[in-house]
Formats: C-alpha cells, sequence, structure tokens
C-alpha cells in the first residue's frame, strides 16, 4: 500500500513538471520579454545606421 501510495505521488510530482514547462511562466514571460527588448534595441540600430525605416527596408512604403 506504501509503495503504491509513493508512486502515485511521484506520478503527481511528474506531472506538475511537465504542465509548468508550457504557457505563462515566469521564465517564459521573462525570456520574452528580453527578446523583445533586444529586437526592438536591433531595430533601432538599423534604422540609425542605414537612414531608412524598417517598411523602406522590406520595400513596403
Amino acid at each position: 500500500m506504501l509503495s503504491l501510495i509513493t508512486e502515485i505521488l511521484k506520478e503527481v510530482a511528474l506531472m506538475q513538471e511537465q504542465e509548468t514547462k508550457f504557457g505563462f511562466t515566469s521564465f517564459a514571460e521573462a525570456w520574452n520579454g528580453r527578446l523583445a527588448m533586444l529586437g526592438f534595441v536591433i531595430g533601432i540600430a538599423t534604422e540609425l545606421l542605414t537612414g531608412q525605416g524598417i517598411l523602406q527596408q522590406l520595400g513596403l512604403l
């Protein structure tokens, strides 16, 4: 009986670990914010270096 309870607790712990890898976790949101900031800085730097906006560089304007 004790080994059955132990196995169930292990399975529950494993399910909780798997659930936290997807969705709006603080880890995922932190990386999303960091990458957004990096993309914004690269976009501004590209505009400053080329003298053209992003839409002009893509040929949309």
